[in-house]
């Protein structure tokens, strides 16, 4: 299927093995994690240094997200247009120039200004992967290969603080941003020279910017799309609370070292590793909305499990780290699944689905993480509480918009 579509689209470029596609996809994906996950244990340096606040700090991160959310938009369209690689291009230069920019920044204002333009490039691999898997796959194999992806994903949230944490112990803040750059270059050549085109140019859209809207609009009215890609949005949120929350909890309430941090971190991520394998393997049995439907409830019991135990403190950091892991390991199921459901019918829409499919998600995760620290009180209620509602909202986006839809003609 791959070989044939290929033809198809007139490339060159020698065509990738499943993994080599997963692995490059996969690290195009991984921007958002990286970018966030690796200067998480520099917050206190990053404070010290700029003698400024933690909320200042954190707006580091909360602009990063936002150009997260709104980059996408512009690059859906231009991969519905242009093809998938030229918009690639672009973004991973400009992802590559602002890292270097954070690295040399003078002062706080410069340092978030630049993360925002860091995830207005940044975004480009994310938007594009997810189009190309739709180019390539059916919904079944599409879920089978975003599986994949999140298994490759899935260690960057473990190697990103642990490697921040340990440039710490020899070096500043400012290598972690040269690091960065170092991998945007790296996913920069990658797809230069591995990575073919896989949207034909008989199939690229020719339409207007009133087109553009009106495919969006499209979108939003469709309940189908909408109602899989929130269930997907709501578990990620999660993750963005639990991203945005966790320096305080593991670091400040709990005492964890800043270098001991990533290994606290990375034990929630190799739950979402497992999860995505063991995804991987039910997908040859049973169908994405079968393993979802399944799941939902089961994560939603873990969120109320975590609310419970914040509240009441019982069994102190261990107590909260069990079903923290379960939480966290849901994305690694709910996430493939929801996004394959939702990009399956998209057709030529496929770029402009998965834009708005980031923006609905990342903007979720945004507002989840700006509620954690404005309601941050010391501890580590916020966290738990926005966790275990997010949960529960996609839960009951299965109980009662799910069905509906599963049984009506068009998602059969």
């Amino acid at each position: 299927m791959i070989k044939s579509l290929l033809k198809k689209c007139g490339t060159k470029a020698r065509m990738p093995s499943t993994l080599r596609l997963a692995l490059i996809l996969g690290a195009l994906i991984a921007f958002a994690p990286m970018s966030i996950d690796m200067y998480l244990p520099a917050f206190p340096a990053l404070q010290q240094d700029f003698a400024t606040t933690a909320g200042n700090v954190q707006m580091t991160l909360s602009l990063f997200l936002l150009g997260l959310a709104v980059g996408q938009l512009l690059y859906g369209p231009l991969a519905d247009r242009y093809g998938r690689k030229p918009p690639l291009y672009f973004g991973l230069a400009a992802y590559v120039l602002a890292s270097g920019g954070a690295a040399l920044a003078g002062g706080i204002d410069s340092l978030i200004l630049l993360r925002l333009a860091q995830a207005l490039g940044g975004c480009a691999g994310m938007v594009i992967s997810r189009a190309m898997v739709r180019d390539l796959f059916d919904e079944r194999g599409s879920a089978r290969i975003y599986a994949r992806l999140m298994l490759v994903m899935g260690l960057a949230p473990i190697l990103a603080p642990l490697v921040g944490g340990q440039i710490l112990l020899v070096a500043d803040w400012r290598t972690i941003f040269w690091v960065l750059a170092g991998f945007g270059l790296l996913c920069l050549l990658a797809v230069i020279f591995f990575l073919p085109e896989s949207l034909p140019a008989e199939k690229r859209r020719r339409d207007g910017l009133g087109q553009v809207f009106r495919t969006y609009g499209g979108l939003m009215a469709n309940g189908h799309y909408l109602a899989f890609a929130m269930t997907g949005g709501c578990v990620q949120a999660a993750m963005f609370a639990y991203i945005t929350g966790s320096p305080f909890v593991f670091i400040e309430l709990y005492g964890v070292p800043p270098e001991q941090y990533g290994l606290l971190f990375g034990l929630n991520a190799i739950g979402l590793i497992a999860a995505a394998q063991l995804n991987h393997r039910l997908l040859a049995r049973y169908e994405g909305r079968t393993i979802l439907n399944a799941i939902l409830p089961l994560s939603a019991l873990a969120g109320v499990a975590l609310a419970l135990i914040a509240a009441t403190g019982i069994g102190g950091l261990t107590g909260l780290l069990i079903p923290l892991f379960f939480c966290v390991a849901s994305q690694g199921i709910v996430g493939p699944n929801a996004l394959a459901a939702a990009m399956a019918p998209q057709g030529r829409n496929a770029g402009s689905a998965a834009a708005l499919i980031g923006v609905l998600q990342f903007g979720t995760g945004g507002i989840a993480g700006a509620l954690v620290g404005l309601l941050n009180d010391g501890t580590a209620r916020p966290m738990a509480f926005i966790i275990c509602a997010l949960m529960l909202a996609a839960l009951a986006l299965r109980l009662f918009v799910l069905p509906r839809i599963q049984s009506s003609p068009s998602a059969n």
